[in-house]
């Protein structure tokens, strides 16, 4: 019994001996973008959620937060500025505080607050929501995260869980940093980005900190044979059915000047046998051009359905990719200063985010561990808005239940609406819920 005490006494010292010393990272090839556009007004984050089946604890959270957080490197930094690229340095202080949800959702993490953390754990009621600076990592390495951070908090929640599985990562959960851009770069002169100018949503805005957030709960299992009788699947249906809910609503079903078009990220670790927890997705495009006088739903869940499945394959999203990589690895590029970039990152963001209406984003099914299941309701997941894009869509599910979230800053949530219908209107029960925003 001393033995192992001693064993877990050195073991914590070690962890804290870690914890010490510093480290520098670059940033991924995505990231060095999210630095130079993020501030009040565009924060450039997202968040996942999980639903419990009991009320969150905040101590245990906490405690939670506090054990996990070291094992996860690309979490645990602060950003810092060098003279020709930012960078990551280990970042020494306690894990950020835990806090009970107080405002609205996705607001900008400021590098000198919160402990100079780049992301945010706070619950509401039985919900434990994690909000993250894109400049860490995408969807997958957020979903990573979270998930051990609540197998975590069931532990101490429910010690049976500690005794029976025991206190550390899943064996499946990855650790892996190596910037998957560079690793599978290769040596291309396509530019992959179109930069045509597309059809914006616009309208009264609501207050500057406010996010109105619609989340549709609905069953796969009777989407998945809706999307069956189109011959598309169900990315291609719901991201079909958005652009529609914009065609009909904002255009009113009439030609127009300039295309509706949605950025879908796609996850390239399936693609390129890539376990990182850094950023390792690329943007594609869903386009609807409107040109003639009416278009019925079904042609446009072809012709979104034709868009993407062009662009999805894995010669495409190399060159996406490597267009970024290459500028990245130019020694003269290299070798300006970290000022000049950032008017030039700027100026070049400022003319590829107007190519896009909206973007919907599809994290995926999320899968835990069997033994957690009985305390896991759900998750969800969203996105703060950018320029030019006033409204979102993002797609998660678990289990039977796959959810449309869509989060806006503008006051009128006619698409939002028209858009729950359409599905309706194709026999999917659509189960509504929203953060009070919209409420009259």
């Amino acid at each position: 019994m001393a033995e192992n005490h001693h064993k877990t006494e050195e073991n914590q010292k070690s962890r804290r001996e870690r914890r010490k010393e510093i480290k520098w990272d670059k940033l991924d090839n995505t990231a060095n973008i999210f630095p130079v556009i993020a501030g009040e007004s565009m924060s450039n984050v997202y968040r996942i959620s999980v639903l419990l089946q009991e009320e969150v604890r905040q101590e245990l959270l906490q405690q939670a937060l506090e054990k996990v957080l070291p094992w996860f490197e690309v979490f645990c930094v602060r950003i810092r500025y060098g003279v020709f690229w930012y960078y990551f340095e280990t970042n020494q202080k306690p894990a950020p505080e835990v806090k009970e949800e107080y405002r609205y959702p996705c607001q900008f993490i400021s590098p000198n607050r919160n402990r100079n953390y780049l992301f945010r754990v706070n619950y509401y009621k039985n919900r434990i929501n994690l909000e993250v600076f894109h400049v860490l990592t995408d969807g997958m390495g957020g979903i990573t995260f979270l998930k051990e951070l609540t197998y975590q908090y069931l532990r101490l929640a429910h010690p049976h869980l500690s005794q029976q599985l025991g206190d550390g990562l899943c064996s499946d959960t990855s650790l892996n940093r190596e910037d998957s851009y560079l690793k599978n770069y290769k040596k291309s002169h396509k530019k992959g980005y179109k930069t045509e100018r597309a059809f914006r949503v616009t309208g009264e805005k609501l207050a500057p900190t406010e996010l109105g957030v619609m989340h549709g709960y609905m069953p796969v299992s009777v989407l998945k044979e809706v999307c069956r009788q189109y011959g598309a699947s169900i990315n291609e249906y719901l991201v079909a059915a958005f652009l529609w809910s914009i065609y009909q609503e904002c255009l009113h079903g009439m030609p127009g000047k300039r295309p509706i078009s949605s950025c879908v990220p796609v996850n390239l670790r399936p693609y390129f046998d890539s376990i990182t927890m850094k950023n390792f997705f690329v943007i594609v495009s869903a386009v609807f051009r409107p040109e003639k006088e009416s278009y019925t739903f079904a042609e446009v869940v072809q012709i979104v359905a034709e868009s993407l499945r062009s662009q999805i394959n894995r010669e495409h999203l190399e060159n996406l990719f490597a267009y970024n990589v290459a500028n990245q690895k130019n020694f003269i590029l290299r070798a300006v200063p970290l000022f000049i970039k950032n008017i030039a990152i700027r100026y070049v963001y400022h003319t590829s985010a107007l190519a896009n209406t909206t973007t919907v984003t599809n994290i995926g099914n999320i899968k835990v561990r069997e033994e957690y299941e009985p305390y896991i309701k759900g998750f969800s997941s969203f996105l703060s808005m950018s320029e030019g894009q006033n409204i979102k869509g993002t797609i998660c599910s678990y289990k039977d239940t796959l959810v449309f979230t869509v989060s806006s800053n503008l006051a009128d949530p006619s698409v939002q609406r028209r858009f729950f219908r359409r599905l309706s209107e194709d026999g999917i029960p659509v189960q509504i819920e929203t953060n009070g925003v919209y409420d009259e």
